[in-house]
């Protein structure tokens, strides 16, 4: 009889880390509801459950507007384009008000640019519109402990950015211009939103960052104001006085949790990242 216990617990325990390891992020039924907020937190490596949410509020029909709760220094490139995108689409059916806390520079602005009204604090900071690409250099270290890596590759740029050795010159300029392609996409993106000339964008772009005070002069945000006074504008837009504020349900993933930190370290990836 006890075992028939043991077995069944171990049952129920897998079931559950399963569900955890799959980020099931099961969703409670939305009712009532009348302002969706997403929450965009930290360095985003991943655009999944940020653009699942977005979309999910732009589907409810419960859902009047959604504010975007900034407060992250940016992420990977593609991660930012994806969700950015979301943000695009979603403004296109309802409003969509960023509110920006206390850090939403780089690829936290970028994901901001397509919102109908940019808020910040006086205080936050913001901008550092740039690309960052970064990997460590294991060489020297694998080197001491007495580790070889044997490579067999089709062409001489197959193994570009690999921890295992440093860039020569000409793999550099390649790594080089890609960075400079993406800085170039961030903004043109940047002018188109803002409506704000490209070289009055390019003379910023250099990966300074702003107070909300400085980018409010400079045109890249909208207005000042607290999240209150985001979700306010939110409600004014759709004429709710008192709106009702929906979030989604958080999501955990014991996978992500143990398996992405070592990704992030030794994968070369290019970033929207303020440092």
């Amino acid at each position: 009889m006890q075992t028939k216990y043991i077995v069944a617990i171990a049952i129920v325990i897998a079931v559950i880390i399963v569900g955890v390891m799959v980020g099931m992020g099961i969703r409670t039924p939305i009712s009532g509801g009348s302002i969706g907020v997403v929450e965009i937190d930290n360095v985003f490596y991943s655009p999944r459950y940020i653009v699942s949410d977005l979309n999910d509020f732009g589907d409810d029909p419960s859902i009047k507007a959604i504010v975007l709760r900034i407060n992250s220094p940016g992420g990977v490139v593609a991660a930012s384009q994806e969700i950015y995108d979301a943000v695009k689409r979603q403004q296109e059916k309802k409003p969509v008000i960023a509110s920006m806390e206390s850090v939403a520079a780089s690829g936290g602005y970028y994901v901001a640019l397509p919102c109908d009204i940019i808020v910040a604090n006086p205080g936050t900071l913001t901008g550092s519109i740039g690309v960052i690409m970064e990997w460590p250099v294991l060489e020297k270290l694998l080197q001491k402990l007495g580790i070889e890596f044997e490579v067999i590759k089709s062409r001489e740029h197959k193994d570009i950015g690999s921890s295992y050795r440093r860039l020569d010159e000409g793999e550099r300029r390649l790594m080089q211009d890609v960075v400079i392609d993406v800085h170039e996409q961030f903004v043109t993106v940047t002018s188109e939103h803002r409506k704000i000339p490209l070289d009055s964008v390019i003379k910023y772009a250099d990966g300074r960052v702003f107070t909300g005070n400085q980018a409010k002069a400079l045109g890249f945000i909208d207005t000042l104001g607290s999240f209150d006074f985001a979700v306010k504008l939110a409600g004014d837009l759709v004429g709710i006085e008192s709106p009702h504020l929906v979030y989604p349900t958080k999501r955990l993933s014991l996978i992500d949790f143990f398996m992405k930190p070592m990704e992030h370290l030794t994968m070369p990836k290019l970033y929207f990242l303020w440092r």
